[in-house]
């Protein structure tokens, strides 16, 4: 996958993939992430990116022209998805990672200031994303946690064949407990059925944790998750539980 990022600011999103599992994932050519500065583009004496919005106001508005002229110096395949990063774009989950990850190219605007020329969202982006309700300085951020959760849906980015299918959300539950060595810690131990070596048991152990901490703190998950029989019994369970707690 190649990956282009707009920005005013390059080592913000340079510094960052150039680390963990993004950098892995560079250097075994699963995915290629350029940072363009937008100044680049820019053709006047100063390198001006920024002007006073028409009709008054704060702030200052980033400029259309350096905007299209540098994506379309990367827009080879006419597919790619252009995406601004704006609190007014839909807001980013594991499904549109998903969604994301099928593409061979993105290319990722991340605005500044008070936002860019209207003129950029109308004619220029194709998609717009942001990843949650609040405001911040710039795009860089949300352009940086977009592209962390799609390179690890790329088949290898994380080393161990599947390892990303069974993250939080990417089941529709949230993971369950994790447990590592030490077996007892401040008198706190390891449960018993992970130290079983029985798979079965192991696994269905796991679901069923999966399924009562998304009870605990994301029912709403449930409503559209896929259930087994086994998994609703277990939910049964769970309400039975609650409400004898209530009483």
């Amino acid at each position: 996958m190649k990956i282009d990022v707009f920005t005013l600011f390059p080592q913000m999103i340079q510094h960052y993939t150039d680390e963990s599992i993004i950098k892995r994932a560079q250097d075994a050519e699963l995915v290629s992430i350029k940072a363009h500065n937008i100044r680049d583009f820019a053709r006047d004496k100063h390198r001006v990116t920024d002007e006073p919005p028409y009709g008054g106001g704060g702030g200052m508005i980033l400029k259309p022209a350096p905007i299209f002229e540098g994506v379309e110096s990367v827009t080879a395949e006419a597919n790619a998805p252009i995406i601004l990063l704006t609190p007014q774009g839909r807001v980013f989950n594991q499904q549109i990672a998903q969604e994301l990850a099928q593409y061979n190219h993105l290319v990722f605007l991340c605005g500044r200031y008070e936002g860019v020329d209207e003129r950029v969202r109308q004619h220029l982006v194709t998609d717009e994303i942001s990843i949650g309700d609040y405001v911040l300085t710039g795009g860089e951020l949300g352009a940086l946690i977009v592209i962390d959760a799609v390179t690890r849906l790329i088949p290898g980015a994380l080393g161990a064949e599947g390892a990303a299918e069974t993250d939080s959300h990417a089941t529709g539950l949230l993971e369950g407990p994790h447990y590592t060595r030490p077996e007892t810690f401040r008198g706190h131990t390891v449960p018993d059925v992970l130290k079983s070596g029985h798979n079965a048991n192991i696994e269905r152990w796991r679901r069923e944790q999966s399924l009562r901490r998304t009870w605990q703190r994301r029912p709403e998950m449930l409503l559209t998750a896929e259930l087994s029989e086994e998994d609703r019994r277990f939910l049964a369970v769970l309400a039975r539980e609650q409400v004898e707690r209530r009483e």
